[in-house]
């Protein structure tokens, strides 16, 4: 049997080494989807060259092998001819594990070719594709982690797989392939905006982000969290769709001006409809869906980077909607700007940015949204549904649990580890130092249940516990005993006093004999 083996290889632009540190992990089989891609030159990252993807998928439950000779008739989910590039910011700039976007084409570019539609892994028709990347976040799944949080929820959330990629002949880890936030009719279904009327107003996708790419100026400056406006740096809303390049004049006065107004009616604490009561310039629930996944991860780059928010024509929705995307430094993995406390709220995160003209700070909407009662209200109602579906507690940790299987019984994420061997040291910029993938989940769990905690109290919700009932799940059992060890175990930072089982001050081992105590005696 043939089995695939690591080498060395390097960045050609900077001589950064981008493949797998160590050349002699093997893939011969997985549960996972095994993407290869066959690249005949340098990937670049400002446009795409043509290379070949060939996926193997059995299907849930079956086994994928690399050797396709030995193993023959193995569902090929796709193969053919692609547009690849490179893709991200920080997640390209500070990982060794590079993250790539890709078209699907019906030739080579060199020949004229074209992109098509095609459905992969399960997920809808598109042809625009993304390859993440997890090497930062050692848990491998917190993107998809947001994802699955989100998706009840929110009008469009982006479906995702873990895979294992190898790369001309290299095993290059797990990936996450994954939908984009596009304009696709399985996407965000946006029209392309015409030139006057109805269509004129839709549809469009902009992202508050860095002044790396045209963008509009914002009038108003941010602030902080009293309010004080931060006049040493703007707000920038880059054009996604169509691209800036594509925009006609009429489109660009358009939108500028919906964004005027938009900003205008916030910072005026007026926005509602006097008879609706509604807010004519943004979908409110959208917004409070948005914000509560930002802060359920404590996303300290949310809002501010990658902030995606689009419109349709007037006739289908006159309102601006959000979309959840890039949460691979939330869930108390950033040790920057505090991004591991579980006791502060993300939107105010420009407190502790450094205020100069290259800073990129949340926009005053939060502010100002968070400081209104009918917002607050629905902020609080809206927790209160969570919390009864998918947030409680015992669902979001079984969530946590599958997603870490996935990666763990067929021994994908032992390959990605030898492929990057990341344990027990300091990969920026997490603030955890895991020593293996078995404490990096321990970790994010004990982190999420202080975070929902805490949130739980901001916002005014009480769960229906009893004593002893650590992990918040409705009963008492050896669950409750492993969470409160872990919580002893436990080295981060946090408030855990809603863990104090006996009463006495402390969560230590005492209140580990409490629990043992009341299952014993019920």
């Amino acid at each position: 049997m043939v089995a695939l083996t690591l080498a060395w290889s390097f960045c050609a632009d900077a001589g950064v080494m981008y493949s797998p540190f160590n050349r002699y992990v093997r893939l011969t089989s997985t549960n996972l989807p095994i993407v290869w891609l066959t690249v005949d030159g340098t990937v670049q990252r400002t446009q795409r060259i043509t290379a070949r993807m060939k996926i193997i998928d059995n299907g849930p439950g079956k086994i994928n092998y690399a050797d396709t000779l030995f193993y023959p008739g193995q569902h090929i989910d796709y193969e053919g001819y692609i547009g690849l590039s490179y893709r991200g910011n920080s997640s390209y700039d500070y990982s060794a594990k590079k993250p790539y976007s890709f078209r699907p084409l019906n030739r080579p570019l060199e020949a004229g070719g074209s992109w098509q539609r095609v459905s992969i892994l399960g997920m809808p028709k598109d042809n625009t594709w993304a390859l993440l990347a997890p090497y930062n976040d050692k848990s491998l799944l917190r993107d998809v982690l947001a994802f699955e949080i989100s998706r009840p929820w929110m009008e469009f959330v982006p479906k995702a797989r873990f895979c294992e990629v190898i790369y001309n002949g290299v095993y290059y880890g797990v990936y996450v392939l994954t939908e984009i936030v596009s304009k696709g009719r399985n996407r965000l279904n946006l029209s392309d905006p015409g030139e006057e009327g109805d269509e004129l107003t839709g549809g469009y996708l902009l992202e508050a982000d860095r002044h790396d790419e045209p963008s509009y100026v914002s009038k108003y400056r941010p602030v902080t969290s009293d309010g004080k406006p931060i006049n040493t740096t703007h707000i920038y809303f880059q054009y996604k769709i169509p691209d800036f390049e594509d925009l006609t004049d009429a489109q660009l006065e358009y939108i500028q001006g919906r964004i005027d107004e938009l900003e205008y009616s916030l910072s005026t604490y007026t926005f509602r409809d006097p008879v609706t009561g509604e807010c004519p310039y943004i979908d409110e629930t959208s917004f409070i869906d948005y914000q509560l996944a930002m802060e359920i991860g404590h996303n300290v780059d949310g809002y501010r980077l990658s902030g995606k928010f689009f419109k349709r024509c007037d006739s289908v929705d006159p309102r601006f909607k959000m979309v959840v995307w890039d949460m691979n430094f939330a869930y108390g993995n950033a040790d920057y700007c505090e991004g591991y406390r579980t006791d502060i709220w993300a939107y105010n995160v420009n407190d502790l940015l450094p205020q100069k003209a290259s800073a990129n700070m949340v926009p005053f909407w939060w502010y100002k949204l968070n400081r209104e009662s009918a917002y607050k209200q629905h902020l609080r109602e809206r927790w209160a549904q969570y919390r009864h579906s998918n947030l409680r507690i015992d669902k979001l940790m079984s969530t946590v649990d599958s997603l870490a299987y996935a990666l763990t019984v067929g021994g994908a994420e032992q390959r990605n580890s030898l492929a990057y061997p990341v344990w027990g040291i300091y990969v920026w910029p997490n603030y955890y130092i895991a020593s293996s993938f078995a404490d990096e989940i321990s970790y994010l769990k004990r982190w999420l249940v202080q975070r929902i905690v805490w949130m739980d109290r901001q916002l005014g919700f009480t769960p229906d516990t009893g004593p002893g009932d650590v992990n918040y799940d409705g009963e008492v059992t050896v669950a409750d005993v492993n969470m409160l060890i872990d919580l002893v175990l436990g080295a981060e930072v946090g408030d855990v006093s809603w863990a104090d089982v006996n009463g006495d001050g402390e969560v230590n081992i005492a209140d580990v004999n409490a629990v043992i105590d009341i299952i014993v005696n019920s």
